[in-house]
């Protein structure tokens, strides 16, 4: 007899739980709901799913966990769709707050820097935190005041909507600095969702085109890097270091 771990079976993989329908329902008994929303009581369920065949419907598990299971007559592809519509209205009603970065490095001007002050600002106002940072090269690093001056300017022009949620840090040769939107700013982009989901389930009722759904704002590009190789040879050269030809 061969010794060892047992042969892996895809067949014993755990399932995501099912609904049962009709044939697959292979308990004795089951307690029915009709389609009016009416109780027959405990029924066979060869009996409970004749009566659904009569009325051309479905025998549908809904509680699987009751003694005995409650099943409802109803139309399958109906219910189906109705609870993707449900799921659906459930993501549509979460409050999904991303976290968008706008990177800097310390060479950033001025106009770079309100450039990207404004691109924040638009972030937080559909209620996404943001976090800057500023990348060093080179000997950049052993300057990092410049950073910190930087995101000084950055946190007092975004002071009047945004709190601190972390404080600046290095991590390995970055410096950032995460924000948040403050709460009458959160409660602001909630009503403007409540809103908008208003207009869009009034436009479904009515047969009118959907409104479109307002995405988040396009991340802003990266800092250019094309000249950080040579700010890397500018470096090596003032270290005394001759670049090879």
């Amino acid at each position: 007899m061969a010794l060892g771990h047992p042969r892996f079976d895809p067949r014993q993989q755990q399932r995501g739980y099912q609904i049962r329908v009709n044939h697959r329902i292979r308990v004795p008994e089951v307690r029915v709901i009709d389609a009016d929303g009416s109780m027959l009581g405990v029924l066979q369920t060869h009996e409970a799913l004749r009566k659904a065949q009569e009325q051309g419907l479905d025998l549908v598990e809904v509680n699987p966990k009751a003694e005995p299971p409650v099943c409802k007559i109803l139309d399958f592809g109906k219910y189906k769709y109705e609870e993707k519509k449900k799921q659906a209205q459930a993501r549509r009603n979460q409050s999904v707050v991303e976290i968008k970065e706008i990177k800097l490095r310390p060479k950033t001007d001025d106009h770079d820097i309100a450039f990207k002050v404004k691109a924040a600002r638009r972030f937080l106002e559909a209620g996404h935190k943001v976090k800057f940072t500023v990348r060093f090269r080179g000997r950049e690093i052993t300057h990092p005041e410049k950073a910190h001056e930087q995101l000084d300017v950055i946190l007092k022009a975004l002071e009047d909507i945004a709190n601190i949620e972390t404080r600046p840090s290095m991590e390995a040769r970055a410096m950032s600095v995460v924000v948040a939107p403050k709460p009458a700013v959160m409660q602001r982009v909630a009503q403007q969702r409540a809103a908008q989901e208003k207009a869009r389930q009034q436009a479904e009722k009515e047969g009118k085109p959907m409104p479109p759904t307002p995405s988040s704002m396009e991340d802003l590009p990266e800092d250019e890097d094309d000249d950080d190789d040579d700010d890397d040879d500018d470096d090596d050269e003032a270290e005394g270091e001759a670049p090879s030809n």
